[in-house]
């Protein structure tokens, strides 16, 4: 049952614009033969003042559904859709940088006619 609910956790949500976003690893519980299924996603949202906000957000709905989470770092998205462009860079204060690659090929599950560039430049 909880891989099902696992597995409906989309990948990515991200808005459009320039936001905080949050690289998050979601647990279900351990089978008997003691491997603990996960998935990472990618959260991002305009409303977001600091990266906590979206990672508390997120991590209480999927509470809410039985899942464990855990927050794997943050940094910056500049989405814009006009161009198909998405840039992933920077860093969370509270939780580290977020591995941008691994944000960028999470991204491109929802994205792939996109432009993707990671950097680890700016704030």
């Amino acid at each position: 049952m909880v891989d099902a609910k696992l597995e409906a956790v989309p990948l990515v949500d991200i808005d459009e614009g320039i936001f905080k976003y949050v690289l998050i690893k979601v647990y279900g519980k351990e089978k008997a033969d003691g491997n603990e299924p996960s998935r990472t996603i990618v959260r991002g949202f305009n409303r977001a003042e600091w990266h906590s906000d979206i990672y508390d957000e997120v991590s209480s709905s999927l509470q809410g559904l039985g899942l464990e989470t855990e927050c794997l770092g943050g940094g910056r998205i500049d989405h814009r859709p006009d161009l198909k462009q998405i840039k992933v860079y920077g860093y969370s204060q509270g939780y580290g940088k977020a591995d941008h690659l691994e944000s960028r090929r999470i991204l491109l599950t929802k994205y792939k006619d996109y432009d993707i560039d990671c950097s680890d430049d700016g704030y």
